[in-house]
């Protein structure tokens, strides 16, 4: 089995290219695939970029030319839960499509001709990351990042959520947006602009889908500054750590 390792952040597939052993490279449509092994087992890693078309056609790639198994999807995400802080991760139960509208043909959010309005993670990959997640934050948190860059993000001490998560092509800048993204999607924890697409994608072709993400900002009139800065210090490191860990507990086998 194949898991496909998909990012919409450049620093961390470079960070998770480095550490995979590579038999092959697979150039394809302004993207590079990244085929080979990590903690032994057999992964395709590639950065999508940023927005819903691009993961979603990044996702489908995967499936047809790769043939994945399952795809594991890593990145960064504005907190909606006022509860969040910077540094957090969110495991999702289920994604949404927050700007999704083909209203009156059918409600609001909901997916014309698919009849549902969300796709749920795989429940074995969701409680692997979970796990994972947990015992990033607990036993390699401090080494990963470094207590002088946890100082300077202002993370004390990282926590991990499950819960939903709300996807659209649009980076949430302000309060009034995202206070927008709440009203939509009451249930959702955090907001990015990838999940949802390729949630819509495994969900019409059969293949389980795991998303974490990682809290760089609150979603408001700071989050372009706040998510720059997070990126670089940390955000990579978030991902390395708990996609090792998820595939030591065999994720996707």
């Amino acid at each position: 089995m194949t898991i496909g390792i998909m990012t919409a952040v450049p620093e961390e597939a470079n960070l998770l290219a480095r550490a995979m052993r590579r038999d092959s490279e697979h150039a394809h449509g302004g993207r590079t695939y990244y085929t080979g092994e990590l903690e032994e087992k057999r992964i395709v890693l590639v950065f999508s970029r940023m927005g819903k078309v691009a993961a979603a056609v990044t996702a489908q790639h995967l499936i047809d030319v790769h043939r994945v198994s399952s795809i594991i999807f890593s990145g960064v995400a504005g907190a909606l839960d006022p509860n969040l802080r910077v540094g957090d991760v969110v495991v999702g139960k289920r994604l949404w499509q927050h700007d999704m509208d083909a209203s009156p043909l059918v409600p609001p959010l909901e997916l014309p001709l698919l009849n549902v309005s969300s796709f749920e993670c795989d429940s074995r990959l969701r409680e692997a990351l979970e796990q994972s997640a947990a015992e990033f934050v607990r036993h390699d948190f401090q080494e990963a990042i470094g207590s002088a860059a946890a100082a300077e993000l202002g993370i004390p001490s990282p926590r991990v959520f499950s819960g939903d998560i709300a996807s659209g092509d649009r980076f949430v800048a302000s309060a009034e947006d995202r206070e927008e993204v709440r009203r939509k999607v009451p249930s959702a924890l955090c907001v990015e602009m990838e999940g949802g697409a390729v949630a819509q994608v495994c969900y019409e072709q059969g293949v389980p889908l795991g998303v974490v993400r990682v809290i760089s900002d609150s979603a408001n009139e700071h989050a372009a500054v706040d998510f720059g800065v997070f990126v670089n210090k940390a955000a990579s490191q978030y991902g390395l750590g708990i996609i090792r860990r998820a595939l030591r507990h065999g994720v996707g086998g």
